[in-house]
Order: C-alpha cells, then sequence, then structure tokens
C-alpha cells in the first residue's frame, strides 16, 4: 500500500527522516468466506452467491487467530467474498478487537443496514473500507446488480452516522478511470474520511478481465489527480487520508511529481520513498483464504504455501523452503527485465509479481503494468517490453 497522504504531509511540512521501523509481523487479509452477493468484474476471488465446502468454522478461526497474535501480526482486515454473510463475523471481529488487532471490514457495503448497523458499531472497526466501481450506472454495471450503487452509499452514511471512520475503495480500468475525478467529488460532497485507488491486478475475475486495464497514460493522469487533490487538501488545512495498491511504481511516480515542483526536495523525498521500499507481498503483506490456504498475497489464490489446518500460519511464512517466498524475502528481489535494471528498484521493490506470474508464468520477469518509460527508470539499449494491449492480448513491444 502506497500512502500518498503520508508522504506529501511530510513534504509540505518538512518533516525530518527517522529510523525505519520494521513491522512485528505481516498484515493479514484473511478471506473468511467466499460467498457473496455479487459478482464483480474484477473479483479476485471469483465468488458467487452460494456456500462453498470446507470453510473455516469459528473455533478453527480463533485458533489461527491465537497464533497470529502469538507470531505478532498487527492488522487483520476481515474480507470475502461479502465477510456480512458470514454468521459469525461479529463474534469474530469482537475477538480480534479485544486481542488488541487493528481490524478493519472490507465489504460491497450493500448489506450494511438499519438492521445491522448497531452490531457493526458495536464491534469498534478502526476501519470499514467499501468498494465502489464510478458512478450509479457504472458501478451497478461493474456489480452487476441493480441499486447496488444506492445501497452502498446508504450504507457509508450509516456508518458516518454511527461514528465508524469508512473510505471508498475503487479498482482503476479502463471503463471508469473517466469516472474517477466525479468519485473524489462525491468523496468531498459525502465528507468521506479516505479514498483506496486500487490498480488492476490479474487474478480471478480480474485476469480475465486484464483487457480492461488502463493504459499507460490514463494510469499516469488517475496519479496525477490523486497527487494535486491530496496537495489541496493538504494546503488548505484538510487533508483526506489517499493511498493506492498494487502498483509500486506509485512511489517512483511522485518522486518525478516532486521533481517537477519542489526540486529541491527530491532528494529528501527519494530517502522516504526507499525506506518505504515498496512491494511487500510475502513479506509484510499477507493472505489467508476461505479453506485456510496461505498465499503471498489476496491475488496469489493459484499459489499455496500452506494451510493453517495442517501447519500454523507462523510456521508457514517464516519457511523458505518455497522458491517463491525465498524470492519474495530476498533484497533485493531476483527481478528480471526493465524492473532487474531499474535505477528505483530499492523504491518499489519489483512491483506487483502477480501479474508478471499471470502473463509469463515467471514470477521475476518485469511488470507489464509498470507505466514509467524507459528515461524515467534509467533503463536504455534495445530490448523487448511486456505490456497488455487493449486489444484483449499480451505483446512485447521493442524498445531502442
Amino acid at each position: 500500500m502506497f500512502r500518498i497522504t503520508q508522504y506529501l504531509q511530510a513534504l509540505a511540512n518538512d518533516t525530518p527522516l527517522g529510523p525505519k521501523r520494521t513491522p512485528p509481523g505481516p498484515v493479514v487479509i484473511w478471506n473468511l468466506i467466499r460467498r457473496c452477493n455479487l459478482t464483480c468484474k474484477h473479483c479476485y476471488s471469483i465468488s458467487a452467491d452460494h456456500d462453498f465446502p470446507g470453510e473455516l468454522n469459528t473455533e478453527e478461526v480463533y485458533t489461527v487467530m491465537d497464533d497470529l497474535k502469538g507470531f505478532g501480526v498487527p492488522v487483520l482486515i476481515l474480507s470475502g467474498g461479502e465477510p456480512l454473510l458470514r454468521p459469525d463475523i461479529y463474534a469474530i471481529s469482537k475477538r480480534a478487537k479485544a486481542m488488541g488487532f487493528y481490524v478493519g471490514l472490507s465489504t460491497n457495503g450493500t448489506l450494511i443496514d438499519e438492521s445491522n448497523i448497531a452490531r457493526i458499531a458495536e464491534v469498534g472497526y478502526d476501519y470499514v473500507g467499501i468498494s465502489i466501481d464510478g458512478l450509479r450506472e457504472t458501478h451497478d454495471k461493474f456489480r452487476r446488480l441493480e441499486g447496488a450503487f444506492d445501497a452502498s452509499m446508504h450504507g457509508i452514511r450509516l456508518c458516518q452516522q454511527h461514528d465508524i471512520k469508512v473510505g471508498l475503495r475503487f479498482t482503476l480500468t479502463q471503463d471508469n478511470a473517466t469516472e474517477l475525478p466525479d468519485i473524489l467529488n462525491l468523496m468531498d460532497e459525502m465528507d468521506i474520511d479516505k479514498f483506496y485507488l486500487s490498480h488492476l491486478n490479474y487474478a480471478g475475475r480480474g485476469n480475465r478481465n486484464r483487457k480492461d486495464d488502463v493504459v499507460h497514460q490514463l494510469t499516469r493522469n488517475a496519479m496525477d489527480l490523486l497527487f494535486e487533490r491530496c496537495w489541496e487538501g493538504i494546503q488548505k488545512g484538510n487533508p483526506r487520508e489517499f493511498v493506492t495498491g498494487n502498483n509500486d511504481a506509485d512511489g517512483v511516480y511522485m518522486l518525478q511529481w516532486v521533481r517537477a515542483r519542489f526540486p529541491e526536495k527530491e532528494q529528501a523525498m527519494r530517502a522516504r520513498l526507499a525506506q518505504w521500499g515498496g512491494n511487500a507481498s510475502g513479506l509484510w503483506i499477507s493472505n489467508i483464504d476461505n479453506l485456510g490456504n496461505v498465499h503471498p498475497d489476496t491475488f496469489w489464490w493459484d499459489y499455496n504455501l500452506g494451510n493453517v489446518r495442517e501447519r500454523p500460519f507462523s510456521a508457514i511464512w517464516q519457511d523458505t523452503s518455497d522458491p517463491l517466498m525465498a524470492g519474495f524475502k530476498q533484497q533485493p528481489r531476483p527481478v528480471k527485465g526493465r524492473c532487474g535494471a531499474c535505477q528505483h528498484l530499492d523504491i518499489c521493490g519489483g512491483n506487483t509479481r502477480v501479474r508478471a506470474w499471470s502473463l509469463t508464468g515467471d514470477p521475476w520477469q518485469e511488470d507489464p503494468a509498470c507505466y514509467l518509460t524507459d528515461a524515467e527508470i534509467g533503463v536504455s539499449g534495445d530490448h523487448e517490453r511486456l505490456q497488455v494491449t487493449p486489444y484483449h492480448r499480451t505483446i512485447r513491444i521493442k524498445q531502442a
């Protein structure tokens, strides 16, 4: 996750760079249930509105939670499917809060209503993230349910009325990129705390729909807009929390934004971004799916590291006999192509490996969703570049 507001506030305040802080353990994004009332185009878990057999029961979840706490996991993001469809979600959430975890709820928001908002508020979630894919017509088309947008907006208002920190989660694609300004305006109008922009990853239905991934210029336009909106809020003394995910080239692109506007602050920002280090899959970001399988992050559902019914998460996560995990924990990572030659590898960490794996079968190949030019990353010479085109195919483009 790339925290735009945090970095731009440091820029505005000339905050000195402190020592690097190592997390006590990985953030765990936990897909407690695969069932969902929606069938979204970009769903990585390929959920559907029926029960999936073999999911962890309540006591098994509690056993895993005990291990996670002992391992130093600081954050649990409870997700799905739609986590509110799980009957024991409130009991699990309350136990997690009592154990001292930071607890987030990742939901589509359509099931938050007057019948359950009091129970949601009682849990004391640190954050509720609600996924939005555009304005009403676009969102309902993505979610494949008429009325989904209005239901999610109603859920957001109820959270606000009960003093629950709530934010919008927006997955950027070619089909909705033009509505990003309107979504940010909506955020201001509704006084929503946080905005999370997710770049499309090639996993689940998101993999089948990678033809809809935004081309590089649209991505750059979106990032420019986020930087400007965030900076404007900081200058007005009313900053909102802007974050992005699934494309760690965002950090390098911010460095260019700083260079163009505040060249005297470029080196300080570069040091701060290098301390961040970019992609943390398999290191500080982890995933447990509904069956108890452990993955390097939520987009690696086709790659199992082990199962918490058979081995504790703490043992699975530290096991580097798996070559993928060994590579994730290697610094720098053994990336190839443009990523390996990039002068800013220490900032982005090689970006999101699942896209390279989905397209080439090699997790260490260059990330085709890097939207920076060769000149911007200091790569020269004659070479081919892996790229997904709007024409539903993957090609290699000759670079000179």
